[in-house]
């Protein structure tokens, strides 16, 4: 319907376009006709009135040529000459020219007449002429011309008549088309008004009624004034006003029940959450939290522990959610300390535009206890055990070393599993309490600078004492730039750690295997050590609990009570570094460490 509104509207304006193109079509067409037809006569006359002046002319000079004595043979000539005149003379007068020109032609034939008969008296007479007579010859001869000249006139005057009314023609037409632009003109703009005016008014209420929907106002609708397109818009959009109220009831009802749902939650929560915009500052904190932000920790904001990993996850929009009581924070809470183990969460992401974080602290400071007093346990039974085992181990290598007399060769196996046993378990109290050492930070690491080239040559020397029996070779690599470096750490402690990582490489290289030992310049003022093997490698699932206390993988063959990555970890993470473990299956095993230089 709109479509049939706009070509109603158009249809003035194109019906004097037709009008106009047909007007114009029309004297095109009448003013080539004319100008065809006044040419055509025009030139047809002034072709005529050329022959026969030519004709005439022949004639004249025939008549020259008899006076002159030759009038056998300008009789001919004049013959052919007068009959060739008559014949144009007569078509011209057959044409029906009008009775201007008809006058005209009449005067002519009068005076070719006389022209004729001076001529026939001067055929006859020859060379014989008179003076008088060659008078009356010029004479007719002159009169035809001066006919002709009338005909030629006549013509002209046609043609300045015909040329006169063509333009007068023109002129009228030309006012008519220029009356007509500027009718269509006005027509144009009227029509463009009233066309524009219909369609604007019914957009412009509903460029209104939409933006008083983005500003939230919900209830503006637009009128409707036609059943066309735009009709149908207009209802389209009350309906789609209609449905957004509703939806905007229906959410903020939800909203309502999710925000009440979510205060009672953070109201109930035992641990402190905070919620934090984008900028670091406290949007939501639940009673936990308030009373926790009382103390002096929180004086300046989030404390040092919390703050940087705060702005980290605020500036990447990843969670931050450790799982090592290395991580734990101690605040003053009352009068007693408190341990969390914090837990920053992002809220948002790269696709919705990262908002800000939620910070909890879930309190370990049980566990923390605990985990203290089983490291204190460890360490003291380990302890107490060790002097007794000590002694045990002692009388066994004593019986041994005695060489008894009675034994039988049961019993002196009996008495070396028992040896190898206790020195097994020497050796599991020896690990443990360094481990608990290191974790209490009881055992102090007593650094000296080492150069790193003589570190690797004697860990290498070491190392080959058992991995060469094994079938197996070492390969140590050193950059050249790291020729002369040196690092400040405990040279037994770091030792403890090579022969740990390459003990565990010998036990699981195949036959023939190689296994690398190297050092490299790591960024930030690090050196990265590492160590790889050609064994089977490591499961990924298993990848995770390497570092792990105690833990053995399934399946292992070898001996082993899982304390020797431990012990290895806590001694690089003394020096400040860190070890990381990178292993595919079927592919080999590659420790890294890192330390300061």
């Amino acid at each position: 319907m709109l479509r049939t509104r706009l070509t109603l509207g158009l249809l003035p304006l194109l019906l004097l376009f037709l009008v106009v193109c047909v007007y114009a079509v029309r004297t095109s067409q009448e003013l080539g006709d004319s100008v065809e037809g006044i040419l055509a006569r025009s030139f047809r006359s002034i072709r005529v009135v050329q022959d026969l002046r030519e004709a005439a002319a022949e004639m004249n000079t025939a008549l020259d040529a008899a006076r002159q004595g030759d009038p056998a043979a300008a009789l001919p000539r004049f013959v052919r000459s007068r009959a060739r005149f008559q014949r144009a003379l007569n078509e011209e007068l057959l044409a029906q020219p009008g009775r201007e020109k008809t006058e005209l032609l009449n005067a002519l034939e009068a005076r070719f007449q006389v022209f004729n008969q001076v001529g026939d008296e001067t055929l006859r007479l020859g060379e014989l002429n008179t003076l008088e007579l060659l008078k009356r010859d010029e004479a007719a001869f002159f009169a035809v011309n001066s006919a002709l000249d009338a005909l030629l006139e006549r013509d002209r005057l046609e043609v300045s008549g015909a040329e006169a009314r063509v333009k007068s023609r023109i002129d009228d037409t030309l006012r008519l088309l220029v009356a007509a632009m500027l009718v269509a003109v006005g027509l144009f703009f009227y029509l463009a008004w009233r066309l524009a005016d219909s369609f604007l008014r019914p957009i412009s209420a509903l460029t209104v009624s939409a933006a008083a929907l983005g500003a939230g106002d919900l209830d503006r609708e637009v009128p409707v004034t036609s059943r066309d397109e735009l009709g149908q818009l207009g209802r389209a959009f009350n309906t789609m006003a209609g449905q957004l109220r509703s939806y905007r009831e229906a959410t903020l009802a939800k909203v309502l029940r999710t925000q009440r749902t979510m205060e009672a939650t953070l109201t109930s929560t035992p641990e402190p959450v905070f919620v934090v915009g984008r900028e670091g500052a406290h949007e939501v904190r639940n009673p936990a939290a308030e009373q926790l932000a009382q103390s002096p920790d929180f004086a300046a904001g989030f404390p040092p522990a919390l703050a940087g990993p705060l702005a980290e996850v605020l500036r990447t929009g990843s969670h931050y959610l450790p799982t090592d009581y290395a991580k734990v924070v101690t605040l003053r809470v009352g009068r007693e300390d408190r341990h969390y183990l914090p837990r920053i969460l992002a809220i948002g992401d790269k696709l919705t535009e990262f908002k800000g974080a939620a910070v909890i602290l879930q309190d370990v400071t049980k566990f923390r206890l605990l985990d203290d007093a089983k490291t204190n346990l460890v360490g003291t039974v380990s302890h107490e055990l060790k002097s007794p085992l000590t002694t045990l181990r002692m009388a066994v290598y004593l019986l041994l070393e005695q060489k008894l007399e009675g034994l039988t060769a049961t019993q002196r196996e009996l008495l070396e599993t028992a040896r190898d046993e206790a020195d097994r378990l020497l050796r599991i109290l020896d690990s443990l309490l360094d481990l608990a050492r290191l974790e209490s930070g009881a055992s102090s690491l007593a650094h000296a600078p080492v150069a790193v080239r003589e570190l690797l040559d004697e860990v290498a020397a070491e190392a080959r004492g058992f991995i060469e029996p094994a079938g197996l070779s070492l390969a140590v690599s050193l950059e050249p730039e790291l020729a002369e470096a040196s690092v400040n750490v405990d040279r037994s402690r770091l030792r403890h750690v090579f022969i740990n990582l390459l003990t565990n490489a010998a036990k699981y290289s195949p036959p023939g295997g190689r296994i690398t030992l190297g050092v490299a310049a790591a960024p930030l003022g690090f050196m990265r050590f590492s160590v790889g093997d050609q064994g089977p490698g490591i499961p990924a699932e298993i990848l995770p609990h390497v570092f792990d206390r105690f833990y053995r993988a399934p399946g292992q063959a070898t001996a082993g009570v899982g304390l020797g990555l431990a012990i290895a970890r806590e001694i690089v993470v003394a020096h400040g570094g860190s070890i990381t473990c990178a292993s595919e299956p079927g592919q080999g095993t590659t420790f890294q460490f890192l330390v300061p230089r």
